[in-house]
């Protein structure tokens, strides 16, 4: 068996077609979509993220304000600015670049953004909103993973999936999306005594450990769809996911690549938030 490639490359460029057509119907009763990206420091693959955001707005035909600070900025004046931007009009979205300084609490900074500018989903009330199955921003990371899942037509109500990693960003939330679409979930992690053992019976597979190659062909069934989140340097500093490619889809019936996989999808899922946000201020007009 080979498996079939779920190509999120092509994906995520139908659905940014489809969401650069709401962002012009939303244009014509007077609303651009816009994202406001704060970069504090010079992190290099945070500098690149924040490139390919500001890119993707353009694409689309949405407004896309970057906020740069240097790296000694106070907490305060973070927050200050956070504050400004949840009042301003023009802004539907507002993202602050992980990871942050030391000295900077992530966790105060993520609950200062309004819950109905939080285009990440990782305010406590999106999340909590999302266990309830309410309707809330979702983390754009597992909200691509099921993008890629219902355009591939792989049926997930019934199913048993395995998310091999517990981060807040990607493994908790996928874990409770599954579930919200009727999968029996089961988590795994560094402290899983046996890690084969539940593998072996997954119907779906999320691996998020950024450990490369770290899911062979021995942990998974005969035709299993296997979604890869990681994205790592091998020693020989190519590009390469959680999952040992060539070895597992011999076997699974599924698989996504890396790249060209799950990445696509991040951005795409925080365009259609930004979109999805300013279509609610319309709304609340």
């Amino acid at each position: 068996m080979t498996a079939q490639i779920i190509n999120g490359k092509e994906i995520a460029a139908k659905k940014r077609l489809e969401i650069a057509e709401e962002v012009e119907k939303l244009k014509s009763q007077g609303i651009t979509p816009g994202l406001a990206v704060i970069l504090v420091g010079n992190n290099h693959a945070s500098q690149t993220y924040v490139k390919n955001k500001e890119k993707a707005c353009k694409e689309l035909g949405m407004y896309s304000l970057l906020i740069e600070m240097l790296e000694e900025v106070s907490e305060g004046e973070l927050l200050a600015k956070i504050e400004e931007l949840n009042e301003a009009t023009e802004i539907h979205g507002i993202l602050v670049q992980l990871p942050l300084p030391k000295h900077i609490d992530e966790k105060k900074v993520i609950e200062s953004i309004s819950p109905l500018k939080d285009v990440d989903g990782f305010h406590p009330i999106n999340i909590g909103r999302m266990m309830t199955g309410q309707n809330a921003f979702l983390p754009c990371t597992p909200y691509g993973i099921m993008v890629l899942l219902e355009e591939s037509d792989i049926s997930i109500s019934g199913k048993h999936v395995v998310v091999v990693g517990r981060s807040n960003i990607v493994g908790k939330p996928v874990g409770q999306l599954f579930l919200n679409q009727h999968a029996t979930v089961t988590y795994c992690h560094s402290r899983t005594k046996d890690l084969k053992f539940h593998t072996n019976q997954a119907d779906i597979i999320v691996a998020a450990v950024g450990i490369p190659n770290f899911i062979k062909a021995e942990h998974i069934k005969d035709g299993a769809v296997v979604i890869d989140v990681g994205i790592n340097r091998n020693e020989a500093g190519k590009l390469c996911g959680d999952v040992d490619f060539d070895e597992v889809s011999e076997k699974a019936g599924y698989i996504t690549p890396v790249p060209k996989g799950v990445g696509p999808m991040t951005i795409t899922m925080l365009m259609y938030n930004t979109l999805k946000s300013a279509a609610e201020s319309l709304n609340r007009k």
